[in-house]
């Protein structure tokens, strides 16, 4: 395949079954985007929604390697449509890659676009700056540093703890670069609490509340790094707890409530529920056992793969099945120098841990690896995974889940191209758009 442009279009005929906006949107993940200065937002002081960095970098370079793009942020998202492929509404995280053969940038019209090896394939939308946002705490913070929104603004992402106690080689998780992103935003100089206030929480809620008065943000999700031992004297399961009970006190029924923790025992999962989480997620990274041993150090020595994957099993006994809704980082099984070498090898080990879970009741979800260069596996694998293993994997994705009688899980706002939100990998846009969304937990109106 001697172009981007090539390895895509062979891909979209070889997959046909798969929505040809998934093919564009995984590239883009997996590899990133340029933007050109056209591009970029004016910061908190613009029109567009900026990114706001709200757990990981995301992108594959430092921000001192993404020039102009460190100095005025990228949007937080885009919006890709129309073009000679004829794309339906795509949401795509913005993952900052100056050297991708992708770039946003803006026509002799005026009018943004996405460019592929120099020929324009769609028109660009960005998110606008939300009203909320132009609002400030009483202490001067802003909005999106203490609860900015993802998803085009279905989701409230509340990162309140901004560096994991896995530390270092031996316990970090080897792509994963929140430890090293809190460091960078800090050199930076730009604002980036390690610990969020439970006040703050709730006062930039309130903003968020007043001002959204079409009820776009349905839900939050309460994360941060792995607690190992305590925390402002408070253990993983009470530390994330006490947020939730706060929000759930003052906003009932307002948004969708979730967190993503470890998979903690039994006894601390009812902690979450009883504080008023309604959907958990007990990431399990990596499915094949020798790459969790090696790619997840810390989550081996201190829990172990088998009593990770029990305690997911316990927590939906709690919750039920459809709200228990694991992560894996899809792409790492194909790092080098543990992963598989093949396709097929990879394909098969994945779709075994999804048929696990599925077979439960238990359907996971998949955040797209971004190979983010200060991670090991970032700085071995450049490339990340081959886009034909992200294809195939949305292609069994959605047969295991038909395999097992399952649907969209809640808390994901529509699925189906042309109408999710789910930014940072396809599953969602993968899924038929002609479902039955399962019953969203809690209130509010989908995004639609």
């Amino acid at each position: 395949m001697g172009s981007r442009t090539a390895l895509v279009e062979d891909l979209m005929e070889r997959f046909p079954h798969v929505p040809r906006e998934a093919v564009f949107k995984e590239d883009l993940l997996r590899g990133g985007v340029a933007f050109d200065d056209t591009a970029l937002s004016d910061n908190e002081g613009g029109d567009v929604k900026p990114k706001s960095y709200f757990i990981f970098s995301f992108d594959h370079g430092t921000l001192p390697e993404l020039g102009e793009a460190a100095l005025r942020r990228p949007p937080e998202e885009i919006i890709l449509t129309g073009g000679p492929y004829d794309l339906r509404r795509t949401v795509v995280s913005v993952r900052v890659n100056p050297a991708s053969p992708y770039r946003v940038a803006a026509g002799a019209d005026g009018l943004l676009g996405l460019y592929l090896e120099g020929k324009r394939i769609s028109d660009v939308g960005v998110p606008p700056m939300p009203e909320y946002y132009r609002h400030k705490l009483s202490n001067g913070k802003s909005v999106m540093e203490v609860a900015p929104t993802i998803q085009w603004g279905y989701l409230v992402y509340l990162t309140v703890f901004r560096v994991c106690q896995y530390f270092g080689a031996k316990e970090e998780c080897q792509y994963c670069d929140i430890n090293h992103n809190w460091r960078q935003q800090k050199a930076a100089g730009r604002p980036y609490t390690g610990v969020k206030d439970v006040d703050e929480v709730l006062e930039a809620l309130e903003i968020i509340d007043r001002y959204d008065t079409a009820k776009v943000s349905t839900a939050y999700t309460l994360t941060g790094g792995a607690i190992t031992t305590k925390l402002q004297g408070r253990d993983e399961a009470d530390f994330y707890g006490m947020y939730a009970k706060a929000i759930e006190e003052h906003f009932p029924g307002r948004w969708i409530g979730k967190v993503v923790a470890q998979a903690l025992p039994r006894d601390d999962v009812q902690r979450f529920k009883d504080y008023g989480v309604q959907i958990y997620h007990p990431n399990y990274e990596v499915w094949d056992e020798y790459l969790f041993k090696m790619f997840c150090p810390g989550k081996e020595r201190y829990v172990g793969r088998d009593e990770w994957h029990k305690r997911i099993l316990d927590s939906a006994e709690v919750f039920g099945a459809r709200n228990v809704i694991p992560n894996f980082v899809a792409g790492v099984e194909m790092a080098e120098p543990f992963g598989f070498t093949t396709v097929d090898e990879a394909i098969a080990s994945t779709t075994e841990g999804l048929r696990f879970f599925m077979s439960q009741g238990i359907t996971p979800r998949f955040t797209t690896w971004c190979p983010e260069p200060t991670t090991p596996l970032g700085k071995a694998n450049p490339q990340g995974a081959p886009l034909e293993y992200h294809i195939r994997l949305l292609e069994a994705y959605r047969s295991t889940m038909e395999d097992f009688g399952l649907s969209s899980p809640p808390g994901y706002g529509p699925p189906g191209p042309g109408n999710a939100v789910f930014s940072v990998s396809s599953f969602m846009d993968s899924l038929p758009a002609n479902e039955t969304p399962a019953a969203e937990v809690g209130t509010g109106t989908p995004v639609s």
